[in-house]
């Protein structure tokens, strides 16, 4: 299977929306730091009574785990979007064997073939 230069714009579009949703979504509770790709997680100060600050720290908490994972969704797009580049996507990263159209469709990103997964 190679992958047709159709099949890969249309795989770059769809990692570009989703990175910029992804990004929009980390903006609504943290700040860009200068490092490309790092977000920040803000702390709202919601007051100074015991029952605000346990909610204060619980949100952060929530907030933390998920700039987390968004920020390592965000390096996972740019790489598939480096490797559209450098025409090496689609092959997976453990094995190097080609990743299955359907697993690309469903999720562009996709670092491994189901085998690997």
């Amino acid at each position: 299977m190679t992958l047709d230069a159709k099949f890969l714009s249309e795989a770059k579009n769809r990692l570009l929306e989703e990175q910029k949703r992804i990004q929009e979504e980390l903006e609504r509770f943290a700040k860009p730091t200068d490092a490309p790709g790092e977000y920040e997680t803000t702390f709202n100060n919601l007051g100074t009574d015991e029952d605000e600050n346990a909610s204060e720290v619980e949100e952060y908490a929530d907030n933390l785990a998920l700039e987390n994972n968004l920020e390592g969704q965000l390096r996972d797009i740019k790489e598939a979007l480096e490797k559209i580049n450098a025409g090496t996507y689609g092959y997976c990263n453990n094995c190097q064997e080609e990743i299955g159209i359907d697993r690309l469709l469903a999720y562009p990103a996709a670092k491994t073939c189901l085998n690997c997964k």
